[in-house]
């Protein structure tokens, strides 16, 4: 497992960094802007081949982890319910209801298995994501 990174709100430079990141490097792509992601709901966006489902939870945290369920062999993260486990931001999996952690993509129920992470920030009200090269 890999090292993760965390950011917080910077008003001065009007950038919000809130997912953790599996990479340190990587190409940023523009998804959508803020109010297009209705708070405590997700989204998926296909960058750079990649499904990556992104979460706008309460306060206007974001997180980005990848969409594909290995549970299930399904692309419907970005489709699970949000909440907490414990005051852990998690996504619950659609299909058999595995707990993902926001932060860090481990499930709850299987720590043996983990989704990828991704930083995710907004610039100018628009969600930015970086995906690794």
């Amino acid at each position: 497992m890999s090292q993760l990174q965390q950011s917080a709100f910077s008003p001065a430079t009007s950038k919000q960094q809130m997912s953790m990141s599996t990479a340190q490097t990587g190409t940023w792509h523009m998804v959508c802007a803020l109010e297009d992601i209705w708070p405590n709901t997700g989204v998926c966006a296909l960058l750079a081949g990649r499904q990556i489902a992104i979460f706008r939870m309460k306060g206007d945290a974001l997180y980005a982890l990848d969409n594909h369920d290995p549970h299930s062999d399904a692309n419907v993260i970005s489709r699970g319910l949000v909440g907490d486990l414990g005051g852990e931001p998690v996504v619950a999996s659609p299909i058999y209801k595995h707990h993902y952690q926001l932060r860090s993509g481990v499930c709850v129920e299987d720590a043996n298995t983990q989704l990828n992470t991704y930083a995710v920030e907004v610039r100018a009200g628009m969600v930015w994501v970086q995906v690794p090269a």
